[in-house]
């Protein structure tokens, strides 16, 4: 069974349109939904932002140009919007994705060692 669901499956926009993608997703402890690129100029998948429960969050690379909103924890919805279809790399595939939040911390770099 399908946990993610992403619409529209299929999209065709023109220079200049607006886009909208959403998730959604039916898994319970789930609270973060992500949105990734994946162009025919890099294959690689490019994170554009996230929600965080209802917190969103764009890459520094993307600012501007994507918005991502939504609530990932209680009504378990992402939306990915950007306002005009404006560069090449636009024409991709998007993926999102849904996720259990998990932060960590590394110790030695929240002391400074004394001298």
């Amino acid at each position: 069974t399908d946990k993610v669901h992403q619409t529209p499956a299929a999209i065709l926009k023109g220079p200049e349109d607006k886009v909208n993608l959403t998730c959604s997703h039916t898994v319970s402890n789930y609270n973060m939904i992500l949105w990734y690129q994946q162009s025919a100029q890099n294959t690689a998948l490019k994170l554009i932002g996230y929600v965080w429960n209802t917190s969103p969050t764009v890459e520094d690379s993307v600012k501007g140009r994507f918005d991502v909103s939504g609530d990932a924890a209680a009504n378990k919805m992402a939306y990915l919007h950007f306002p005009k279809v404006t560069e090449a790399e636009d024409s991709a595939v998007y993926f999102c994705a849904a996720s259990e939040a998990q932060c960590f911390t590394i110790p030695s770099l929240l002391y400074k060692n004394p001298l």
